[in-house]
């Protein structure tokens, strides 16, 4: 019988034998995907211990390394040792510049526009990255590039890396799109059309470095290598020593010297850069350095190289001062809770304030908690200047060094800290900034007396005083009290004088503490907020102490009686408190009194040996060895102690009293304004501290520095440079008030007793101590009176000159008054500053050609430039920066988010600085300015690193009312309606 196969069956049994082959082909392609991809696995993982090999090669020899692998691997991972070109410890690895010769342009009557990409051809992975390029030079075949090369010392570079170098050829300068930071050549995203390649070559690092004249002249040659198209002449750069040639043209001054890559600075005599570099590296990290040489009038070089690093006090500095915020505020808080009964209004108001403040402590310490997680990069991008949990952080804050090698000079250093203009970004300006929103708070403040008692600003800073010397001196003078014990239990009279002279100068300021009116006014309004007060002046003063200059009040110091506590629903006496106060300056006279007793019968008993057979002498002997010093002063201190207490009590109730006050009456935009003022106060702190450092650090061995250091302070100049249109005005205001706060700050410099260099941070909103640690070596370098302790003031300036095009709509419809007032007020501070100057420092503590007849013109030119009211007054910023560095000042430079109009000024300040004092060529000035700001030469960040990338947007003009004027131009009408609109809006926006 013949079988018959239905045609769907065989459909079946067709479509199940090909699926069963999909699934075998599909494992097969698996297993030889798994197998590929755990090939490269293994190959990564051999790559991995190749640079782990790398890594440790200095320490541990290849043999040494081969412990940690199998026979196999290690087989398999053995390389020829690399030989590092490591000079000096944290200094530049290699530096060297570029020119060109006879190159050969593609098209015959084309002028070249050429630069050089350098790229590193790493010698364990051998992968090529590029790593930087040089800036276009235009229009000839023989360019000289002012751009160098310069690799830090944590860069992977051996005598045996091959460094690559691209000649291309720029068809339109101004459409060249070439991106020169380190990427790996392979990962190439497309191909430049606005270049034409010209040639390439190559080169061992170990030969620049090891050639006798420091130079390699090496052949250009097309990418099949048959063509020559010119030369290319690498020259290696020492910066800080002399180069051959130039023995002749430069002093003895620069011999020796040495820069390191973080501070290149000469170290002082005995200092080694060793020992000073753990401070540098505690405060900066990620340095990006740049290499420049410009030829100078005289036809030499200068060698400059351009660092700027991060800083790490961006956020510890923000943490440290969170943190003492919170715990004064926790004080606060418990001192209202602490201040005992009052009237049913009060006690609401109380309950009330409480409550905010809690709410607020919450805040901080939510804002101290997020900024513990933080990781990553070590200061904030300008994208991140809306984020809540960064507003206490500084925006961009870096350290721009120019580091300058003359031939003729000694080596010089010039220090700018770039900083974003501090301000309260995530609090907003829709309604002004700091100093717009304290002067309406306070003239709102004094209407509100109905509600509480009005105390002025001046007071309740009064109040915070006297509660702050409440809590330092009341422990020390128990300390010394007790220590007074102790030297007469030990029966040691030198030991009892000591003792007695610390205890007697705290306690005088304790008691001179309380001499003001306003504590008294406090206790008596704090007196009538208790439920059933009653008012009454008794004729006859009670509970007052006795006078101790007889013997009878002496011997029985019980006569000093303790006041009861701030009484209630009875009797209140008004000059009591002046009684109270007063007891214990009479219990420390009663103090002194008998501790010069006992040490006058001390010295009579010497006298007794000579008279031991009298036996009335004998029985005074025994007499004065039963009455011990301990005994007979102890009642004395308790009695001090107790009076003590009794007004510390009173003090710190009324104290306390007068800040409700100030907190009710302004419930809650008080507290939002204190914390707007923390925000803007740590962001200008952070900057200020790191500049501080640095300055101390550059200037250790400078003697007139530290003198004026300690006997003067610091000036600290501020350049703003943000315009007084739209919101930049908030942030100008808010900048004003913060820096203006810095005056608060002083700083103390102690011996680091570990590897800790960070700074400390002490004190409460209305001062701060701020340590800062230094090595053994280092501090033993400073002045007696600094290594006391002695506290280091400040002067900080700002002067701002807005100069972008929102400043000209500013100045045309706008006003300019605010920036007016804020430079006309700090020219009189800095004159002030300039007058201490003058009377406190010797006439030959400036070097010649910083002369004070010439601080006094410059000062007249800046006021005069203040007073003229010229429109974008850059000559402003020039002379303010002009006067801070001839005073050894503190140089800062701001704008919205310290970039694009940071960047400009900063760089043209640094031209300016070559021309000036370093005889710049003239004809290159405009060169090497273009050189410093061409975004083609800044080649140390990936675009996908860059964390500025992408925040362009924050510097679009923020107007949105000012629209195009060439279209309206087409009528008249449209150009007067335009211009009429356009003045409404601005009113009503500042109205």
């Amino acid at each position: 019988m013949q079988t018959l196969i239905r045609p769907h069956t065989v459909g079946k049994s067709f479509r199940a034998e090909t699926q069963i082959f999909t699934v075998k082909l599909h494992l097969k392609q698996t297993v030889n995907c798994g197998l590929w991809h755990l090939e490269k696995q293994t190959q990564n993982k051999t790559q991995q211990f190749q640079r782990l090999i790398m890594e440790i090669k200095e320490e541990r020899t290849s043999d040494e390394a081969q412990h940690f692998l199998s026979a196999s691997q290690a087989d398999n991972l053995r390389e020829p040792p690399f030989t590092s070109i490591q000079r000096i410890a944290n200094e530049s690895k290699l530096e060297f510049v570029l020119a060109c010769k006879d190159l050969v342009a593609t098209a015959r009557d084309r002028k070249l526009n050429t630069f050089v990409q350098i790229s590193v051809v790493h010698p364990a992975e051998q992968t090529l990255t590029r790593y930087s390029s040089t800036e276009i030079v235009e229009g000839t075949r023989d360019p000289l590039f002012l751009t160098g090369v310069t690799f830090p010392p944590e860069y992977p570079i051996y005598e045996e890396t091959k460094i690559k170098l691209t000649v291309y050829d720029v068809k339109d300068k101004s459409q060249d799109t070439v991106r020169t930071h380190a990427r790996s050549e392979h990962k190439e995203p497309r191909t430049d059309v606005g270049r034409n390649f010209l040639g390439l070559t190559t080169f061992k690092v170990g030969d620049l470095v090891k050639s006798k004249e420091q130079q390699l002249t090496l052949t250009l040659r097309t990418s099949d290598g048959g063509k020559t198209v010119g030369t290319i002449d690498v020259s290696f750069v020492k910066m800080g020593e002399i180069e051959e040639g130039e023995v002749d043209h430069i002093t003895t001054d620069v011999q020796g010297q040495k820069c390191a890559l973080v501070c290149e600075c000469t170290a002082p005599e005995g200092i080694s850069g060793k020992d000073s570099l753990p401070l540098l590296n505690a405060v900066l990290k990620n340095p990006i350095c740049k290499l420049y040489r410009f030829p100078t009038s005289d036809n030499k070089w200068l060698h400059i190289r351009e660092q700027m690093s991060e800083s790490t006090l961006s956020f510890h500095v923000p943490k440290e001062l969170i943190n003492l915020n919170i715990k004064e505020d926790m004080r606060r808080n418990q001192d209202l809770k602490e201040l005992g009964e009052l009237a049913p209004h009060w006690d609401n108001m109380r309950k009330n304030v409480i409550a905010h403040c809690e709410q607020m402590l919450n805040m901080y310490q939510d804002t101290l908690a997020d900024l513990g997680k933080h990781t990553g990069s070590s200061f904030k991008s300008s994208c991140s200047k809306g984020e809540k949990t960064l507003e206490f952080v500084p925006i961009n804050l870096h350290l721009q060094r120019m580091h300058v090698h003359s031939p003729r000079l000694k080596d010089s250093l010039y220090d700018v800290i770039t900083v974003g203009a501090p301000a309260a970004h995530y609090q907003g300006f829709k309604n002004g900034g700091l100093r717009k929103l304290l002067s309406k708070f306070e003239a709102e403040r004094r209407n509100t007396g109905y509600q509480c008692i009005y105390y002025s600003p001046e007071n309740t800073a009064k109040a915070k005083e006297v509660l702050s010397n409440i809590n330092h001196l009341q422990p020390l003078i128990s300390s010394h009290a007790d220590q007074l014990l102790n030297s007469a239990s030990q029966h040691s009279p030198d030991s009892l004088k000591n003792s007695l002279k610390m205890l007697s100068e705290k306690t005088e300021l304790f008691v001179h503490a309380f001499k003001d009116q306003l504590v008294r006014s406090a206790l008596l309004a704090l007196y009538t907020a208790r439920p059933g007060c009653v008012l009454k002046k008794p004729t006859v003063p009670r509970n007052s102490v006795e006078g101790c200059g007889d013997q009878q009040g002496q011997d029985h110091p019980s006569q000093i009686k303790r006041q009861n506590s701030i009484p209630h629903h009875s009797e209140y006496d008004e000059e009591e408190w002046d009684r109270v106060w007063t007891n214990v300056g009479k219990s420390l006279n009663c103090i002194i009194a008998m501790v010069d007793r006992l040490l006058e019968k001390d010295n009579s008993s010497s006298g007794i040996k000579e008279s031991e057979n009298d036996p009335s002498s004998a029985d005074r002997m025994v007499s004065h060895t039963s009455g011990d010093w301990y005994e007979q002063l102890y009642p004395l201190i308790i009695t001090l102690k107790d009076c003590m207490g009794e007004v510390v009590t009173r003090a710190k109730q009324s104290m306390t009293f007068v800040l409700l006050q100030e907190l009710a009456c302004g419930l809650p935009q008080r507290l939002m304004l204190t914390l707007r003022r923390d925000i803007v106060f740590s962001q200008a702190l952070a900057g200020l501290v790191c500049g501080f450092i640095i300055k101390l650090h550059t200037s250790l061995r400078d003697h007139g520095f530290l003198q004026q250091l300690h006997t003067v302070g610091l000036i600290v100049q501020y350049e703003g440079l943000l315009s007084t249109y739209s919101e930049e005005i908030g942030m100008l205001e808010d900048m004003a008030v913060g820096i203006s706060d810095l005056q608060k700050v002083t700083f103390k410099i102690i011996e680091a007793k570990s590897n800790d260099f960070l700074p400390v941070i002490t004190g409460r909103r209305e001062h701060y101590v701020i340590e800062v640690k230094l090595p053994a070596k280092m501090f033993e370098l400073l002045p007696q009176e600094i290594k006391e302790g002695k506290q280091l003031h400040v002067y900080p300036v700002l002067f701002n000159v807005g100069i972008n095009e929102q400043q000209t709509l500013a100045e045309r419809f706008g006003d300019t008054t605010l920036q007016e007032s804020v430079n006309q007020e700090n020219f009189e501070l800095l004159k002030e500053y300039y007058k201490l100057f003058t009377e406190k420092m010797p006439p030959d503590c400036l070097p010649h050609f910083q002369e004070q007849n010439d601080l006094k013109g410059l000062l007249e030119n800046l006021h005069q430039n203040i007073q003229a009211k010229k429109r974008k007054n850059v000559e402003i910023m020039w002379v303010a920066a002009t006067i801070c560095r001839k005073l050894n000042g503190i140089r800062f430079t701001c704008c919205k988010s310290a970039k694009d109009r940071t960047s400009m000024s900063v760089t043209l300040e640094q031209c300016s600085i070559l021309r000036d004092e370093h005889q710049l060529h003239k004809d290159f000035f405009i060169r090497a300015l273009d050189c410093m700001r061409s975004r083609q030469t800044q080649g140390a960040l990936n675009e996908s690193d860059d964390p500025e990338t992408g925040c362009l947007t924050d510097n679009k003009p923020t107007s949105r009312h000012f629209y195009p004027v060439a279209l309206l131009l087409v009528s008249s009408h449209l150009l007067v309606v335009w211009l009429i609109l356009s003045l409404a809006l601005l009113l009503a926006k500042y109205q």
